[in-house]
């Protein structure tokens, strides 16, 4: 662990969805050695997301919409996500549950966290906590989509998580948070009768 770091100075470039400062800073290297770098950090705030799965169909629920930066990227007019959303004050848990009904119509019952961590922390503060639930098809208590008036626009799919996974070998769901609770279904099981992840 480092002993010496120091903020030399932090600036307020941008407030807008988030926050985006400029540091300078000097920290010790792991040699000894003092070295001052200049960074620029956006904080969007903290976030959750959450895999729903059918165990007894082998079902997954994910969600597609508009997302800006793969849009200029590349020109991916959608991408296929698990529902996510920033915390906005309130515990993963309360939040994932809220988001979920709002984005899916699928009411949450047994959210289970899972792990949390940063997925870009070169740059990015936001923190994810990530979760899986179990769900049928009564849960399903209203038509989901997001918010029109937050600019959501959101459709809802039911593929099988052996779909779900072709889905990434084929290219066709490159979103970090997406690919790591798929690949962590398969390999916790989670689609056995017997997985007890309930």
């Amino acid at each position: 662990m480092r002993a010496c770091i120091h903020i030399l100075s932090r600036e307020l470039v941008s407030r807008g969805f988030g926050l985006l400062e400029r540091f300078s800073i000097e920290l010790k290297r792991f040699d000894g050695r003092l070295q001052a770098q200049a960074r620029e950090v956006y904080d969007t705030g903290d976030g959750a997301a959450i895999l729903l799965y059918d165990p007894t169909r082998s079902t997954v629920i994910l969600v597609r919409q508009f997302r800006l930066p793969p849009y200029l990227k590349e020109g991916c007019d959608s991408l296929i996500e698990v529902c996510a959303g920033r915390l906005e004050g309130s515990d993963p848990e309360t939040r994932i549950v809220h988001e979920t009904e709002e984005e899916t119509g699928f009411r949450v019952r047994h959210p289970r966290r899972l792990f949390a961590g940063y997925t870009s922390p070169g740059a990015f503060c936001e923190k994810i906590t990530f979760f899986v639930a179990e769900y049928c098809a009564a849960d399903r208590v209203g038509a989901g989509g997001g918010l029109e008036h937050e600019g959501e626009d959101i459709e809802i799919l039911e593929p099988t998580l052996e779909e779900a996974l072709a889905m990434i070998e084929r290219g066709e769901i490159f979103d970090a948070k997406t690919i790591l609770l798929l690949h962590y279904a398969k390999l916790a099981g989670l689609m056995s009768a017997d997985s007890g992840a309930s």
